[in-house]
């Protein structure tokens, strides 16, 4: 079985890049921070850490709008660059926000079928096996049901309008009647307990959404893509994130409620938001304490370049040779 890579990529010091995107005005309601688009300099360590802690991985597609890091070897055996124009269809280019970057990944040509879904501030810190993904060619995942709740400035609008989606298409009753050993297994006794609670609950609520790398099979956005045409296009159109999209996580939300998934305990990987959680980022690294940790550019107001140094010294420390996707 081969498993590939996706992970998208932006570097919005790009002169170019900003010359581009300052001739569309982002309209009310969307999503267009500074801290949707700034490099931290650490995408050399994300590639590090894959060919040592994961090996195996069959490709990496390289998403990008047409710039790449000034390191980085393009003629590596195991990378894909793949410009959005190589993929997204014409109509929707260009784009600024992930979401249509991200439905619309089962394009790209060459794709495994079984692929492994990175945001760039995802990275792999220990060892990993194939199986940490994909068991009998299925995704690794672990579905809990959670009350859905709007925080502003969150993603709780567009977590919500997947969740329609879901429950256009399925019954919750009959989804876990089918799926009971998913729903209810005794080797994830968490999940299982938070399913029971929600069981009475009329639809699908929500699920939780641990911010690690996703495991997909592309076949899965294929089936959504036959039955919601028109809603992704329309998400693929809005050149910003809106209120409005729908994004990847309904395609794993499909895998739960389709059975096309392998239910597991948890899955080894933390989410940290930089500058509030400083201590315990430095901790995670050099303990190596999970498999992926997530680093999320949640401040706009922080010193970005102190933290980007400190970070680069903590990566240092644990993957301080070169890979063979660096010049």
């Amino acid at each position: 079985m081969k498993i590939d890579i996706v992970i998208p990529w932006v570097d919005g010091m790009d002169p170019a890049w900003q010359e581009v995107k300052n001739e569309y005005t982002a309209s009310e309601g969307t999503d267009h921070g500074i801290n949707r688009y700034r490099d931290w300099d650490l995408l050399k360590y994300w590639f590090r850490g894959v060919e040592k802690f994961a090996p195996w991985v069959n490709k990496i597609h390289f998403i990008t709008w047409g710039h790449t890091p000034k390191w980085l070897n393009k003629d590596a055996d195991k990378l894909n660059i793949v410009l959005h124009q190589d993929y997204i269809p014409e109509q929707f280019l260009p784009v600024f926000s992930s979401h249509p970057i991200e439905l619309n990944m089962h394009r790209i040509e060459g794709l495994a079928e079984q692929f492994i879904y990175f945001n760039d501030d995802m990275y792999l810190i220990r060892q990993v096996k194939p199986e940490d993904f994909f068991r009998n060619g299925l995704p690794v995942d672990t579905v809990t049901e959670v009350p859905l709740r709007f925080n502003p400035g969150g993603v709780d609008h567009i977590i919500g309008n997947d969740m329609l989606i879901i429950n256009k298409h399925f019954s919750k009753g009959q989804v876990i009647s089918s799926n009971k050993k998913q729903w209810f297994s005794l080797k994830a006794m968490k999940s299982t307990l938070k399913n029971i609670y929600m069981k009475p609950v009329n639809g699908f609520s929500a699920f939780d959404n641990p911010h690690v790398p996703q495991a997909f099979c592309k076949n899965v956005f294929n089936q959504v893509w036959d039955k919601e045409k028109e809603l992704l296009e329309q998400t693929s159109s809005h050149r910003f994130r809106s209120n409005e999209d729908v994004n990847q996580w309904l395609f794993r939300y499909w895998q739960f409620v389709t059975g096309q998934f392998v239910q597991v305990k948890d899955i080894s990987g933390k989410f940290f938001s930089i500058g509030r959680d400083n201590i315990a980022i430095e901790e995670a690294i050099l303990g190596q304490k999970y498999n992926t940790i997530c680093l999320s550019d949640d401040d706009i107001s922080l010193d970005f370049e102190e933290e980007k140094k400190s970070l680069q010294v903590l990566f240092e420390k644990i993957l301080p040779e070169k890979s063979s996707f660096e010049l």
